[in-house]
């Protein structure tokens, strides 16, 4: 039970450092959608979101209002598209991302995601199909989120696949180009991702959920940070424990939106993912928060131990909070959604070798990072099978999301507004990988993946 001082506690997280429920993410299983013809298809996805998410948005401001605890986005999440076209004929699924949109603007949500594939260890004909797809679904939509997962600990890296998404991601930049690439922002390519993920872009209902599930992600980097400023100079057990502490108090207050929000609805509780996700906003940073344990710039020498840090305090906060901790759970780092990462990339301090070093100790991977536009597609395929190694050997999720901006160079800035913040352009080595990917074939997977 909440006592006085914890209630006061947490209204003032809320009101002066940036508590909040990042989002409330309703998964919903398109299983049963599938026909033969794309527009009978595409209908009858439109119908089930639009049953199913009805009242999402409107409970969910119920409880911000009732509880006073801001709720920032609502969102969908779907299985993943290419699963519920395969028996589809014809090649043309943007229809389907067209019918994901316009359900998503009907129940009034900011995102929906699984306009995605599976295909870490090879693709089918409606893998294939979807991923064709993406740039012109994510060109001609504003609401639809795309991932692909193409590597798994257990099957190895799928390279063909990572060699076809770093041609994805500049096609999808071109068609994208009068918004600076934008389309790249919603798009996620993955290794081990998982199935009950509620951020976006990477979210998707996967195919070992139920009908319809609620999903919680909660944030507060600010509220971390206020928690170390409390202990200067401690020693790092004491840095920990003020984490965990931390950690425990913001998980409890999403499982109790989660809970209200799974009984209000009718619809089972899945998880908690505890993640801090930063915003552009100052005080709201997970950069700050590793320079308040005393690094004078975040991706100077020691940001990858204290990251470690932060991470698995995080987690041990959480887990002791909650029975039902998912999702991906730990800490983010999305340049351009981090307004000390993104100081720190403009100092040139913070260097994408530093950032790959950072995903093996924290929750997802390179996130929102711009590069100059003329990057070629091998080089962007390159840097995703460099992080999905990372996944692959350490067996957790890692992500890569990349902006080749058209027109842009090194020195250059730019700006997607709202959480999507904004990103300097981020040098790239300029020495090809174009004969490493052009091999194909399969990465196999790590000795450790055989564990039965």
């Amino acid at each position: 039970m909440l006592n006085q001082s914890d209630i006061l506690q947490t209204l003032d997280m809320i009101d002066h450092q940036h508590l909040d429920i990042r989002t409330i993410t309703m998964g919903i299983s398109l299983r049963d959608c599938s026909h033969p013809n794309l527009s009978v298809c595409a209908q009858k996805i439109y119908d089930k979101i639009c049953t199913k998410a009805e009242k999402l948005v409107a409970t969910g401001c119920a409880i911000e209002s009732e509880y006073g605890i801001p709720i920032v986005n609502k969102r969908i999440s779907v299985t993943p598209i290419a699963l519920v076209a395969e028996s589809c004929e014809g090649n043309e699924y943007a229809v389907l991302a067209k019918a994901l949109d316009r359900a998503a603007e009907s129940c009034g949500v900011n995102f929906i995601g699984g306009y995605s594939a599976l295909v870490h260890k090879g693709a089918t004909v409606g893998d294939q199909r979807l991923i064709d797809s993406i740039p012109e679904a994510l060109s001609e939509t504003k609401l639809v989120c795309s991932s692909v997962n193409v590597a798994t600990t257990r099957a190895g890296i799928n390279m063909d696949a990572v060699a076809q998404m770093g041609r994805i991601i500049k096609e999808t930049a071109v068609r994208t180009a009068a918004q600076s690439g934008l389309g790249c922002a919603k798009l996620v390519v993955f290794a081990n991702a998982v199935e009950d993920n509620p951020f976006m872009a990477g979210a998707f209902h996967g195919v070992g959920e139920p009908e319809c599930v609620i999903n919680v992600g909660v944030s507060g980097p600010g509220v971390v940070h206020n928690a170390l400023r409390a202990v200067p100079g401690a020693p790092f057990d004491v840095v920990a424990d003020t984490i965990k502490r931390t950690a425990f108090q913001v998980t409890r207050m999403g499982q109790m939106v989660a809970q209200a929000a799974s009984a209000r609805l009718g619809v089972p509780f899945g998880v908690v993912d505890l993640s801090l996700a930063p915003t552009p906003a100052v005080g709201d940073s997970v950069a700050r928060i590793l320079e308040e344990m005393g690094l004078e710039t975040c991706g100077t020498h020691g940001t990858t131990a204290a990251l470690a840090l932060l991470n698995d305090a995080v987690k041990k906060g959480g887990v002791m909070a909650s029975g039902h901790v998912g999702g991906l759970s730990g800490a983010f780092i999305p340049v351009s959604e981090d307004e000390g990462m993104i100081a720190a990339a403009e100092k040139g301090v913070l260097a994408l070798d530093k950032l790959e070093a950072m995903t093996c100790v924290c929750s997802v991977g390179l996130d929102m990072i711009a590069v100059p536009g003329d990057t070629p597609a091998e080089t962007l395929s390159a840097i995703i099978a460099d992080e999905a190694a990372v996944g692959v050997a350490n067996n957790k999720t890692t992500a890569v999301r990349l902006i080749p901006a058209p027109g842009k160079t090194v020195g250059d800035r730019v700006e997607f507004g709202g959480l999507l913040g904004s990103a300097p352009i981020m040098p790239v080595h300029p020495e090809s990988a174009a004969v490493f990917i052009s091999r194909g074939g399969r990465i196999p997977a790590p000795l450790q993946s055989l564990r039965n």
